[in-house]
């Protein structure tokens, strides 16, 4: 148990210190670099996310269509006489 509670104390540390950190940053910022941040932290949470939900339904689309169109072409017989 005093593992346990080490690995929480390091943990709830680390994050505290990052946090300390985060909030210089932020204060010592100028204005445009700031907006950059916003603008920059707003892709990442929004549009980045879309953006691969996105894609992966239209490969999900694909690959179906594709496995029908390929089940259905293999069933066809040739229109090819075979050579002997």
């Amino acid at each position: 148990m005093n593992k346990a509670t080490d690995l929480i104390n390091e943990v709830f540390q680390a994050l505290s210190n990052l946090l300390r950190y985060t909030g210089r940053l932020i204060g010592r910022m100028s204005p445009p670099a700031l907006l950059g941040a916003a603008l920059l932290l707003a892709f990442l949470i929004s549009i980045l996310p879309l953006a691969l939900v996105l894609f992966a339904a239209f490969m999900l689309v694909k690959v179906g269509v594709g496995a029908c169109f390929i089940s259905a072409r293999r069933q066809r017989a040739t229109p090819y006489k075979d050579v002997e």
